[in-house]
């Protein structure tokens, strides 16, 4: 297992890295996170026929295992809607919104789903890399935990702790967390890791002689801090945001993104954030919206009062003015349910019940409803999109028959995503949608060609979706990046981090030793 002295030290990265290290290493592995607290979540595999939600970290952690996301590897997720409450997710599936100190409570009947799933991995996998969730040494949060140490000892599983030194204070970090641990704790402890290093190893290395002094633990690697990866972001908009990116000589698109208290999914806008001719931005509290070719409202976990924050910023104004100048807009899932007359939710799913005006730019209407929609999805761009000057109604709306693939059907451009929406919009705007997936269509266009929005995540992934996407928001002879391509080569330079920086003997030991133990 995996843990972090602090949150954002490298526990995400450092499983996807050790996964990757072992599939060379010819081992079937799996990664586990017991319990999450995101509002980025991926679609998988439940294990009933159908699908459910985990982490993106998870997701992108299977992607370096090289098999299928699964419910299994992220049993409890928590996805705020409040700054005091969070939806809560079992196995891939809502049972309802809790308070902090409900669910406090709970976490006993959440520990069950969690050595339940945790127990099917283990029959199926030859190792399974454990990630925890912030840091164990949170004294407030000990009591049933079942995200860090809790469960460390639940199934006796050994444990190294990562420590960013990037942020200052690297050792004061590791033995301050150790010295919290019980005895049994610090016992299951193996090693350190310490994360995003950069400078002379040789400065370190006193520093590394009396940490292992100090505690008769051993420093399994100093990581080196690597620029330009590109991996899924677990949950907050990462620190990195601002990319390390060379453009392009000539047009550039600009692009921005709003961002709300509880946008979700953000990694949609990774492959602009690596655009070569698009500078894109995100757009935060008390910032005014620039002039810009482009805005992008992303999803939401809580629609109504996100969308309440977008008019206390003024941010409404903005884009009215925006589109008064002939630009262009897009939403995604929440923020395409924004863009309508009406988003209500009668049974507070995501807050108080109640119903909210929309932005008004789409004929269409919004109802939030307990049947949430997860699919991994396929299709094709509209014709108008894709090709700019076409009429998208005259593309069939029937779905896709089955084995069909969209470009063959479709004679258009592909799109591949998922979907994960609690919202069932209904309206006029509809008749013009965005994409025809395999189950329908999907999304609306505006009369006037300047606003659309639809339900599909990673929207923009697929390099000649995106292409599509930028030339109607104005771009000439885009080139868009191959996110996946960029993300599969990240994981691979992860790997040979681990296998040049890593005492990887000592690794293979502990992970050895545990899976002897447990058998």
């Amino acid at each position: 297992m995996v843990q972090g002295c602090t949150s954002d030290a490298g526990k995400s990265t450092l499983v996807a890295a050790i996964c990757r290290w072992l599939v060379r290493q010819g081992v079937n592995v799996a990664p586990f996170k017991p319990q999450n607290m995101a509002l980025n979540a991926a679609v998988a595999d439940d294990g009933r026929g159908g699908f459910g939600e985990i982490g993106r970290a998870q997701a992108a952690q299977a992607a370096a295992c090289r098999i299928a996301p699964h419910t299994d590897m992220n049993p409890v997720l928590l996805k705020p809607n409040t700054d005091v409450g969070a939806q809560v997710i079992i196995q891939g599936h809502a049972i309802g919104n809790m308070s902090a100190l409900d669910y406090h409570t709970y976490k006993s009947t959440a520990q069950a789903a969690v050595l339940e799933s945790f127990a099917r991995l283990r029959t199926r996998y030859e190792a399974v890399i454990v990630e925890g969730a912030g840091s164990p040494a949170e004294i407030n949060l000990r009591a049933n935990d079942i995200a860090n140490m809790g469960f460390a000892e639940a199934v006796d599983c050994p444990v190294i702790i990562v420590a960013d030194i990037d942020r200052g204070g690297v050792f004061a970090h590791i033995v301050g967390t150790l010295e919290l641990l019980s005895e049994s704790e610090q016992a299951r402890v193996k090693g350190f890791v310490i994360n995003r290093f950069r400078g002379d190893i040789a400065l370190l290395q006193n520093g590394l002689d009396w940490l292992e002094e100090r505690t008769g633990k051993p420093v399994l690697g100093v990581l080196p801090y690597l620029r330009g990866l590109q991996l899924e972001a677990e949950d907050g908009i990462s620190r990195d945001a601002v990319r390390d990116v060379t453009h392009a000589d000539g047009q550039r698109l600009r692009v921005i993104a709003p961002v709300t208290p509880r946008i979700s999914n953000h990694t949609d806008f990774d492959a602009l954030r690596q655009h070569p001719q698009v500078d894109f931005r995100f757009i935060g509290p008390d910032e005014q919206i620039p002039a810009a070719d482009l805005i992008i409202l992303p999803g939401s976990k809580a629609v109504r009062a996100d969308l309440g924050f977008l008019r206390q910023q003024g941010w409404d104004k903005a884009i009215a003015r925006h589109l008064r100048y002939g630009g262009r807009l897009i939403g995604i899932c929440g923020g395409f349910q924004m863009l309508g007359l009406e988003v209500s939710d009668p049974a507070g799913l995501e807050g108080m019940p109640g119903s909210s005006e929309g932005l008004g730019w789409l004929d269409m209407t919004t109802e939030l409803k307990d049947d949430k929609q997860l699919r991994n999805v396929r299709g094709a761009l509209s014709q108008e999109i894709a090709h700019g000057d076409a009429d998208p109604l005259l593309l069939p709306l029937e779905p896709l028959g089955e084995g069909k693939i969209a470009r063959d059907l479709y004679r258009d451009i592909a799109v591949a995503g998922y979907e994960i929406h609690a919202g069932v919009t209904q309206g006029a705007a509809l008749a013009r949608p965005v994409l025809h997936l395999e189950h329908g269509p999907d999304g609306a266009i505006s009369d006037d060609n300047q606003v659309l929005g639809c339900y599909l995540h990673s929207l923009f992934d697929m390099p000649e979706a995106c292409n599509a996407f930028m030339a109607w928001a104005g771009l000439t002879a885009p080139r868009s990046p191959d996110i996946a391509a960029m993300r599969e080569a990240s994981i691979e330079r992860l790997a040979d981090m681990v296998a040049e920086h890593m005492d990887t003997q000592k690794l293979m030991t502990i992970l050895d030793n545990s899976v002897g133990k447990s058998a």
